[in-house]
């Protein structure tokens, strides 16, 4: 296949007649999508799968879209990998859920509902070798456990501790409060149901994780900076009402795995934890364990046994905080719904959790536009920018009444910010700490201004897609 057909999702990303639909974040031309699901890495390509409603821009009918890339720089759009099977238990939708190879095999274990009152099951699919087609017989590996207290569950996830495997689900428990669910996962078409893992009464937890269920849960290896890994586990901050709008966001807790000295469970200890994205557009990642390398890495990433990379979802919506949003009428007329992040690769430092994204996405980096610029500096549509200094920085869009200040934030002698420009989808990410992910809606015509303190200067490049 030549790097022109492996380019083709963006490429006609960069003729779609809507001047807010990003061109360097991989998704069909129209549709609803959301959560990124299924996300691996298997005979040298990335795949990432997201929840996707090809027939409109709003949440319903859910399907798993799938794309995929050697470098994550050139992307692949594929078939429908799942769809929901008329009487089975996905009849009501294919929700969130992951990708794993079992015995050699890809394997998709998700969420799948019979009904859109029905509780959500464990549903296994198995996939081909390059995990384009899909046979999906129905087979549930896990039902709604009996125990009365959980009275919601969703978004399997699978990790392997001690040379075991296990798998968390998110709950909902009749109190109030969010929990995980623990599996043993030694055979993949039945899992074996160990009980409420951990709660959000949980001291750690409630500081940085409140909710009232626990979506998307993550338990994943990251590197510390310096050597060594520590475990970081993350969730999706459900609350009722939130429609979409998810106040709470998404909070991580960083702590240990050890045994149970009596059954040899993995236990998670929580040390700390923290907000995953400083953004109210941000919500739902997954990410996917793996011996990442690359020439550009981080010393810290790349000296340590386990990394971690992980996509999140923006969505639409109406604007806040002096950003213009969406009406839901005006995200019907465009037709799509939905952007997945940038690739970020995590790691700790000082007990702290740092996302960064991968060093591979420079590789949209065109002509540069300005170079070591100060005060107010004029930024394409489609952008790079790196700020180092100190002082407060502003990222506006427009101009006069019809201004809108997109970011604000600081930069700290010896940090750099870098942000990404892709229409209307706004990744910050800050040396040493989280991102934060915006959404902002550009008219035709418009243009972004970055305003810089005294001493702090910008380098801004024009993004374009690789040759």
């Amino acid at each position: 296949m030549t790097d022109l057909a492996l380019v083709s999702s963006l490429a006609r990303a960069a003729t779609h007649p809507d001047p807010a639909f990003p061109r360097f974040h991989p998704r069909p031309a129209q549709g609803w999508i959301n959560d990124p699901n299924g996300v691996s890495y298997i005979d040298g390509k990335y795949h990432v799968f997201f929840q996707y409603n090809p027939d409109s821009a709003r949440h319903r009918l859910i399907q798993w879209g799938h794309v995929s890339s050697a470098d994550l720089v050139q992307w692949e759009e594929h078939p429908v990998a799942l769809v929901p099977q008329a009487g089975g238990p996905d009849s009501a939708g294919c929700w969130t859920g992951v990708v794993t190879l079992d015995d050699g095999v890809p394997t998709a274990a998700y969420s799948g509902v019979q009904d859109h009152g029905g509780h959500s099951q464990v549903v296994i699919a198995r996939g081909s070798s390059d995990l384009v087609s899909w046979n999906q017989d129905g087979h549930v590996a896990a039902s709604m456990p009996t125990d009365p207290m959980v009275t919601a569950v969703r978004d399997p996830f699978i990790f392997r501790f001690n040379g075991a495997r296990y798998a968390i689900q998110g709950a909902g428990l009749a109190d109030g409060r969010a929990a995980l669910l623990l599996y043993s996962v030694e055979d993949m078409e039945n899992w074996e149901y160990k009980g409420i893992w951990l709660t959000s009464s949980d001291p750690v937890a409630a500081i940085h994780a409140p909710a009232e269920i626990w979506e998307c849960p993550q338990l994943v290896e990251v590197p510390v900076a310096g050597g060594g890994s520590t475990w970081v586990m993350m969730f999706s901050l459900w609350l009722s009402g939130d429609d979409h709008e998810h106040a709470n966001g998404v909070g991580h807790l960083i702590g240990s795995l050890s045994p149970d000295p009596e059954t040899g469970l993995p236990v998670f200890t929580a040390a700390t934890g923290g907000k995953s994205d400083l953004g109210r557009d941000f919500y739902a990642p997954q990410i996917v364990q793996l011996a990442y390398s690359s020439a550009a890495a981080t010393s810290a990433a790349s000296s340590a046994a386990a990394s971690a990379l992980m996509w999140g979802w923006a969505n639409e919506g109406p604007g806040r905080d002096g950003r213009r949003g969406r009406t839901q009428e005006e995200i019907d007329d465009a037709g799509w719904s939905g952007v997945l992040t940038h690739p970020r690769l995590l790691s700790v430092a000082d007990g702290a959790l740092v996302v960064a994204p991968v060093p591979e996405v420079s590789a949209y980096r065109g002509a540069a536009v300005a170079s070591d610029a100060s005060g107010s500096v004029d930024v394409p549509a489609f952008a790079e920018v790196r700020v180092t200094g100190s002082g407060p920085v502003s990222l506006r869009l427009g101009s006069g009444a019809d201004e809108q200040l997109v970011y604000s934030g600081a930069v700290a002698a010896g940090e750099e910010l870098r942000i990404f420009i892709d229409a209307s989808l706004v990744e910050v990410y800050r040396s040493g700490s989280v991102a934060t992910t915006l959404r902002a809606y550009p008219l035709a015509g418009e243009s972004w201004t970055l305003e810089l303190p005294a001493g702090a200067t910008a380098n801004v490049w024009e993004l374009t897609l690789p040759r």
